[in-house]
């Protein structure tokens, strides 16, 4: 009794396991998405303005800046840790512990391009491409939609020249865009961790009964089956077919002379 309560008990562990390995497997993908999507939110946001004075009486030009003109790596590597949370869906064992790390990878990269220094000429360059931008749609859509100080139509970027004024406005989102960086950081750290305990896609959706499934009769066998009238798809389930001369019951074949069936 004490070897079967002890057997019960140690069989019981992995399927007692199994929903922590579910949570943990949900966790790592919410962590994942989150963190790319905060990063994502951030370089979308405003993270410095250029101001450049205009003679009267024209009015002063103000280009905002976001952080995608400014960090354009963050964005895509963001995309790129989006995509390898698909890998990690897709995968199993060791793939599937490569994509978080290089999902981890990912993360370490955008925290570096986000914190490294922005000097103004950075900001007064990217500004002239989206003042540039703007001129761009301002003349495909008309005179309406022109901001001040901007010539619709112009070659260069007007109102941005060298002696603009820089303000920095990523206050907020320049930290978030850390910190959605280093989420990513730690769901491919927990991917590579526990990623192999987790379920994979192919055995969710596989049915119950292919589970320890018996091989396929070979086609001798198949070929017996139909010389004695017994059905062929009974045997290739892994059933014995009836012996040759004796026809097969309702419910498979009948049992030998002398024994009754159950």
């Amino acid at each position: 009794m004490t070897a079967l309560r002890g057997g019960v008990s140690a069989g019981s562990r992995p399927a007692g396991a199994q929903p922590g390995s579910r949570r943990e497997y949900a966790l790592g993908l919410a962590l994942g998405a989150a963190g790319a999507g905060l990063v994502l939110l951030s370089a979308r946001q405003g993270w410095a303005r250029v101001s450049t004075p205009a003679p009267a009486p024209l009015p002063a030009s103000v280009v905002p800046v976001s952080g995608q003109d400014l960090v354009p790596l963050a964005g895509a590597l963001a995309l790129a840790a989006l995509a390898s949370l698909a890998a990690v869906i897709a995968t199993r064992r060791l793939a599937r512990r490569l994509a978080g790390l290089l999902m981890a990878a990912f993360g370490v990269v955008i925290a570096v391009a986000v914190c490294l220094p922005l000097a103004a000429s950075d900001v007064r360059g990217a500004a002239r491409v989206t003042a540039v931008s703007q001129a761009g749609s301002a003349t495909a859509g008309g005179a309406a939609g022109v901001s001040p100080g901007a010539v619709p139509g112009g070659g260069a970027a007007p109102g941005v020249t060298a002696v603009g004024h820089v303000t920095m406005t990523a206050a907020l989102w320049r930290p978030a865009a850390v910190a959605g960086a280093l989420i990513i950081v730690a769901a491919g750290l927990l991917v590579f961790w526990r990623g192999s305990r987790w379920p994979v896609m192919s055995s969710r959706y596989e049915p119950p009964e292919q589970v320890g499934r018996k091989p396929v009769a070979d086609s001798a066998a198949l070929w017996d089956a139909l010389s004695s009238g017994a059905d062929p798809t009974v045997v290739a389930r892994g059933s014995t077919p009836p012996p040759r001369g004796q026809a097969p019951g309702p419910h498979g074949p009948e049992p030998p002379a002398g024994l009754n069936a159950p």
